[in-house]
């Protein structure tokens, strides 16, 4: 049952048959390198924009329950680790890409937050979410998708308690230190308000992801179809023992989502790249996108932003080792 869930429901198998069914009916060879290539392509880019719908909704919905001023009041409850383990777990229900984290990094900040707080929030948010969740079950089965997510949050928590404890707050701008916020109670929703929240932030998010997506998609057919699976193996695969440090700083120059990353990782761990060096891509494109450090280095000073950085692709190498060795109790 589980199978079925994972391959039909989740995974969409039952799309790519009917792809490849119609392919094969106007001529194309779906096993060979064009009819391959279109298939993969048009396969990821409806499935994922399907699942991409489906779970922006359900996020947004839950999502339109903690607006900035309530998660601030909701994190301001607890203290230490705590505060930090709430402010992960807040974060998996905020936009899907760094660059959207950035305004409400900002606005916590003014609160006066401490800052190991804001930092795990910070990496949690386009790190882990509930899509994420959703569309690596989809690839990677649960046990991946699970250990992931929770992977994920233990690096934004141990993330933030190492820049707390480090004192940095002297490295947050003035102008942030300084800023105020105004308390407005959130607004009292019906579900119809929530819902029609919900459907917008599908609407406007999918205008945003689609071209990565696109991209994404194409430069995972480009390696599912072109590539020689040798060249992968030597350069990603376990013949590289490299190959997570190679692939996490790599990552952190380039801008994408969950969304646009993911048939990229697909089509890397089908040509024989290690699953830890592929998770590893992942989480550094989705965490350390050059828009969103130019974003952050607004907001906070050089020193600050390199020990962020730093924090976050130590912890990314980390889990991409640990991942590589339990990859065959796993998959």
């Amino acid at each position: 049952m589980w199978r079925v869930i994972q391959d039909e429901l989740l995974g969409m198998h039952w799309i790519n048959r009917v792809i490849g069914r119609l392919l094969s009916m106007i001529g194309l060879d779906v096993e060979g390198k064009i009819g391959g290539s279109l298939r993969f392509f048009l396969y990821d880019t409806i499935k994922i924009m399907l699942l991409l719908g489906v779970l922006i909704l359900m996020v947004s919905y839950i999502q339109s329950f903690f607006p900035p001023e309530r998660s601030k009041k909701i994190i301001g409850r607890f203290n230490g680790l705590g505060a930090r383990i709430i402010a992960a777990l807040l974060g998996t229900v905020t936009p899907f890409c760094s660059c959207s984290s950035i305004p409400l990094f900002i606005g916590f900040a003014s609160t006066g937050l401490p800052l190991g707080v804001i930092f795990s929030f910070l990496i949690s948010s386009p790190m882990v979410d509930l899509g994420s969740l959703v569309l690596l079950m989809s690839i990677f089965g649960w046990k991946v998708a699970v250990l992931y997510v929770v992977l994920g949050l233990v690096i934004a928590v141990a993330g933030g308690t190492l820049i707390e404890k480090l004192h940095l707050e002297h490295q947050v701008e003035e102008f942030i230190r300084k800023g105020n916020t105004l308390d407005i109670p959130q607004e009292d929703l019906h579900f119809r308000d929530r819902m029609r929240f919900a459907w917008e932030q599908v609407v406007g998010t999918a205008k945003k992801v689609v071209p990565y997506v696109l991209i994404g998609v194409g430069i995972g057919s480009f390696i599912h179809n072109w590539i020689p699976e040798e060249y992968i193996v030597k350069v990603l695969g376990d013949r590289n023992p490299f190959g997570v440090i190679l692939a996490a700083i790599a990552s952190v120059p380039m801008y994408a989502d969950i969304f646009g990353t993911i048939p990229i990782a697909e089509a890397l761990l089908a040509k024989g790249a290690l699953l830890g060096v592929v998770l590893a891509f992942m989480m550094g494109v989705t965490t350390l996108s050059l828009p969103s450090m130019i974003m952050l280095r607004k907001a906070i000073k050089p020193i600050l932003l390199g020990v962020f950085i730093a924090v976050c692709v130590v912890g990314i190498i980390l889990v991409g080792y640990l991942f590589n060795v339990i990859q065959p109790l796993i998959i």
